[in-house]
């Protein structure tokens, strides 16, 4: 069982490997569209900005390794900007996302601190295997200016910051969360290890 963690060239790969060889999942961090497509699951990480992130994928045949594995049904986690990538775009940048989710990012608005830095509950309005042990309005870290509305039949869970909007999304194989569960704690811990555990019983 091999977990391959996306290097899009924007994300904090080294925690997230971290976080994941915890729980007892061994991965491979990568660039590489074959070593995805060949991999029993896929982390998406990402950090900074959405445009930028999108034509890093695009150059290097990402953009399409990624579809082609969702197509697979192979389980496939998005976190933060790898998330947002999921959907159809952002408010961000022009550059159209993968379209793998409906649904667009939007601004946080200036009425509250932006960006959105730190500690925030999640509130579960739907169920799923990765959070099914988790309390529900258990608090997850937080970073990030952009995040979409909720979407009926895709969000999972929500947070409010400014504004209410789409903490956790999920649909068939894609399971993304706009915080950083490599950064929450023994919260994040479990999700990580339902998503190993997910994988290993494939």
């Amino acid at each position: 069982m091999t977990i391959a963690v996306l290097d899009c060239g924007m994300g904090n790969l080294r925690s997230v490997a971290r976080a994941i060889e915890r729980v007892g999942g061994t991965l491979e961090v990568t660039d590489n569209p074959a070593v995805v497509l060949a991999a029993d699951a896929l982390v998406v990480p990402g950090v900074g900005h959405f445009g930028a992130c999108m034509r890093n994928l695009t150059e290097r045949g990402l953009d399409v390794a990624i579809k082609n594995f969702t197509r697979s049904g192979r389980p496939l986690v998005g976190v933060c900007l790898g998330m947002q990538m999921l959907l159809e775009g952002s408010e961000e940048d022009p550059a159209e996302g993968l379209g793998l989710l409906p649904g667009r990012s939007r601004r946080l608005p200036p009425t509250v601190k932006v960006p959105h830095m730190g500690w925030n509950t999640v509130e579960r309005i739907d169920r799923h295997p990765y959070i099914e042990d988790i309390p529900n309005g258990a608090r997850f870290y937080f970073v990030h200016s952009y995040a979409p509305d909720a979407v009926v039949g895709i969000t999972v869970g929500t947070t409010n910051h400014g504004r209410p909007f789409a903490s956790i999304v999920a649909h068939g194989n894609l399971f993304g969360t706009q915080f950083h569960p490599e950064k929450s704690g023994d919260a994040g811990l479990q999700i990580y290890e339902a998503f190993v555990k997910a994988v290993a019983s494939q």
